[in-house]
This record gives C-alpha cells, structure tokens and sequence, in this order.
C-alpha cells in the first residue's frame, strides 16, 4: 500500500507527470519532458525507460536543434478517442490516438438547427462508421469529445441559449451523445475547441496565450490563458460577437443593438451583396469572388476585417494575448481581411498590447474544431489509466 510522500508514491506520480506531458504534447524529447515537468534528465531518462518496457509510450531517432535526440509518444495502440463537430451545416467527426494521429476523419452536410434528434441519429451512424473503418473495437474509446455551435454551461453540459439551436430546446448535448454511443463524453462550444485545435496542431502551437476567433453564422472566440482555455465560471467567456459597436445599430439576436456579430457574421454581411451577386452567395463564395477580384466582395471583407480588429483591439487591451488565430470560412480571405484586422488593432489597441500581437490565419481550416474536439478528449483521459496496472512501485530517482 503506497502511502503520501513515499517513495513509491514519488515514483508514481513523477510516472504520471510524464504521461500528461506526453499526453497534451503528443511528442516530446527527452529535453523537452525534463523543462516541462521540471524532473532532472536522469530522472526522465529512466521514467521514459521503464514506460517504454511497459508498452505505456514508443520512443524513435530524431533531431532537435540539429542534435540527435529521441521522440516520446503515448503508444498508438494503447486507446484512441473521438471527435464531434456540429456545426450550423455540418457534421464532422474525426478518430485519433493518444500518440494525436488522426485515423480517420470523414464530414457530411447537415442542417443542424433543424432537429436535435436528427444531428445526434446522424453522428452515432457517423461515429460507428468510423470506428468500424479504422479497424479499431468501440471497446478501445476511452473518450469522445463533442463541440456545439453556442454556448455550454461548465457544470452541467447544457446550452447555455436555445435562441442560437432553436431545434436543441431541452437537450443536454453531453448526456445525449454519452447514452447513444455508451462511452464518456465531453463538451464545449466550438470555438473554444478552435483554439484548442489551433494551440495543439495548428496556428497557435508554441503560444500559451491567444485568442481563435470564428467567423461564421455567429461570431465567437476561444481564449487561452497561459496554455489553458478560459471558460469563466458560467462557460460563456469569449462571446466577441457580443461586444457593443454602435448603441444605434442593428438589433441582434441577442436583443441588443450594433453587437460585433451584426457587422460580421455570415448573417448579415451577405445580405449587402445578395442584392449584386443573386440570393445564394454563401460566406465561403464571398471569398472566393474576393480573392479572385470582385470588388464588391473585397469591400464588404474589408469592413468585416475592420470592425472584428475594434473586437480583437477590446480583446488586446484586456487580455494582452500574443496571438490571434482567425477561423472559420472568412479566414480563407487571407490578408484581405488579416490587413483591416491589424489596421484596426494599431488604432483602437494600447501600443504595448498592440506590438506584441500577431494576427494570424488559422492553419487547420475547417478542421480545427474537430481537431479540438479530439483535444478535448485527450485532455480528460486519466493518466493513471495509461499507465499499467502492473507498475512496480520502484525507487524514485531525484
């Protein structure tokens, strides 16, 4: 029996540090475990070792700094979890291991907003079709992770608006998925797990504070502070496309006037073209025309990228992220939006927050969120779990 402060105890938990350094990484060396954990390199050295013997993590050659170094990765056949991404017009779901490969990915058009019921039918078919294919036993899931276009409450899982799903009225998204695939799930808005995708495969790997904006039928962001994503205490942290602009404004479906979204969400700003360019134009053809010259199109991007860097300046000011990582369909627009962005941080923004800010494109697309997702399932599985239950409870090395 371990008792606190004993060595095996010690031991045991220098284990699991490294498991969960591994585990949020995806691959680190052996250098890299020492800075993040703070154990010694000897100390590491024999962890990694006896992890490996045990068939916990796989370790293979590679450089780092031009030197010879070895990679740690959790063992790819030891578990893999699932991804779900609603979105308004989509169903995305994705299969990964804990070494953060991606086995299997596949999306499908869906009117979300519809039917609750419908979306959840669609992603237990979707899921099983998945699992099926990778060639993996639904008995290895040890996690699925679920993001939903609005906002969750952190201690229960529920929307925190039915006014944004008007179709999910009732409906707790995380004990619904959970009973249909009989596996634990967790939740959160979409783009929080933007910004957990970005932070851990994309635009923001390396930062430990930034912000992921979506731009999309709504607007919203992620928030990471110091390498975690900040929820607040009742979930909604990063509602951006809330933030008043103009008291006089539109009304939004908030019920406030002049919010951010009503200048820039996908909603509102196609309606300046439909008249121009016919009832069908869609937010991602908007820039398509854009970067192919279509003035029209270029003007109305322009605005947007205006008024999301008066938001992301509020953001700067408050927050002093070192990046922004911008998402959704806009992001596509590349510099044609990025620029009015920066123009507009430089004016609004204190010069302190304004200089050390960088204002990016997302590097993931349109797979950020599902790629989140699978983060979000990452970041909840036990460490002990990993861990064979068969560990010798050995002398801890300082």
């Amino acid at each position: 029996m371990e008792t606190p402060g004993s060595q095996s105890s010690l031991h045991r938990a220098n284990l699991e540090r490294v498991v969960r350094a591994v585990r949020l990484a995806g691959s680190l060396t052996q250098a890299e475990i020492a800075r993040t954990t703070g154990l010694s390199a000897a100390t590491v050295s024999n962890i990694v070792r006896e992890l490996r013997d045990n068939g916990t993590v796989q370790v293979t050659p590679t450089s780092s700094g031009g030197r010879r170094a070895r990679a740690v990765t959790l063992s790819g056949d030891a578990g893999v979890v699932v991804g779900v991404d609603f979105g308004h017009s989509h169903l995305r779901v994705a299969v990964g291991n804990l070494a953060h490969q991606v086995l299997a990915e596949q999306s499908e058009p869906i009117d979300v907003d519809a039917s609750a019921s419908e979306g959840f039918d669609r992603a237990e078919q979707l899921v099983a079709r998945l699992i099926e294919s990778s060639g993996i036993g639904a008995d290895k899931v040890i996690g699925v992770g679920l993001g939903v276009p609005g906002p969750i409450d952190v201690e229960t899982g529920a929307l925190g608006s039915t006014a944004i799903l008007p179709g999910w009225g009732g409906i707790n998204p995380r004990h619904e998925l959970a009973e249909r695939l009989r596996m634990p799930v967790q939740v959160d808005n979409d783009a929080n797990l933007g910004a957990l995708g970005e932070l851990v495969w994309g635009g923001g790997r390396g930062v430990k504070d930034l912000a992921y904006i979506k731009v999309a039928s709504g607007v919203g962001a992620g928030l990471v502070i110091d390498g975690r994503i900040y929820r607040g205490p009742g979930g909604t942290a990063g509602e951006i496309g809330h933030i008043t602009l103009d008291e006089s404004g539109p009304v939004c479906r908030c019920g406030n006037r002049g919010c951010l979204e009503t200048f820039t969400a996908a909603r509102y700003v196609l309606d300046l073209l439909r008249g121009s360019h016919g009832p069908d134009l869609t937010l991602a053809r908007m820039v398509q025309l854009a970067r192919e010259g279509d003035p029209g199109c270029r003007r109305v991007i322009a605005d947007v990228g205006r008024h999301i860097g008066m938001g992301v300046a509020s953001l700067a000011n408050l927050l002093n992220p070192s990046r922004v990582v911008l998402g959704g369909d806009l992001a596509e627009a590349g510099e044609l939006v990025l620029a009015p962005i920066r123009e507009s941080v430089a004016r609004y923004a204190i010069p302190s927050a304004a200089r050390r800010l960088s204002v990016v494109s997302g590097g993931l697309g349109a797979r950020a969120e599902v790629l989140g997702a699978l983060a979000l399932a990452l970041s909840e599985v036990g460490d002990s779990t990993l861990l064979d239950a068969n560990v010798p409870a050995a002398v801890a090395v300082s």
